[in-house]
């Protein structure tokens, strides 16, 4: 069950990261707290305004235990970092292949490889059987700490998903799947605020 309860925390980051927080324009309560749901409101505008209400705390709650997990490194580690070591974690990957696996370009990939390169969790070299194609892996020495950080960053979703029933925890998967589907099919980024009406 852990990676599909740990595809479900990076899902709930990402989407938020990218798509919600910059809807809410906000990082603090006082703005969501004025998207409560009135007693007129019903069907999907009553479920999004509540959805964009409670995905910043839900993701400002994994940071918070992200941070009182994440290995002490010199580098600043994030979703994105742990992204790329759960996908490492099954062994090494291409550059390439990672990048198509994070939905990232391979400038962004390089830049978190070099990130954790540098705290000693990744390194890259050459494919023995194409000098072309860069290979990178978790590191020997650095896999024991890596296991401990993905399974503990993984637990909040993890605990809440073992109490969902099998159609529960389906229907909640596909509908983080079918979401991030919706928002890749766009222009690739959120849309920025609506046009303000001309002077008369």
């Amino acid at each position: 069950m852990l990676p599909e309860r740990f595809s479900s925390y990076i899902k709930i980051v990402w989407l938020t990261q990218q798509y919600i927080l910059p809807a809410v324009r906000s990082k603090d309560d006082a703005v969501t707290e004025e998207m409560e749901t009135g007693p007129g409101e019903t069907g999907h505008s009553a479920m999004c305004l509540r959805l964009m209400r409670v995905f910043p705390r839900v993701v400002r709650g994994m940071r918070r235990y992200q941070d009182a997990t994440t290995p002490q490194a010199q580098t600043a580690l994030g979703p994105r970092h742990i992204a790329a070591l759960e996908q490492l974690r099954d062994g090494p990957l291409s550059v390439g292949t990672l990048a198509a696996r994070l939905g990232l370009t391979l400038s962004t990939v390089s830049g978190v490889l070099a990130d954790l390169d540098q705290a000693g969790f990744a390194e890259r070299s050459a494919d023995p059987a194409d000098r072309r194609r860069t290979i990178v892996r978790i590191t020997p020495a650095a896999r024991p700490v890596v296991e401990e950080w993905l399974d503990g960053a993984a637990a909040p979703v993890a605990r809440v998903l073992d109490r969902l029933g099998c159609d529960e925890r389906a229907a909640f998967l596909k509908a983080m799947d079918m979401l991030e589907e919706e928002f890749r099919a766009g222009d690739g980024g959120p849309a920025g605020p609506p046009a303000a009406p001309a002077p008369r």
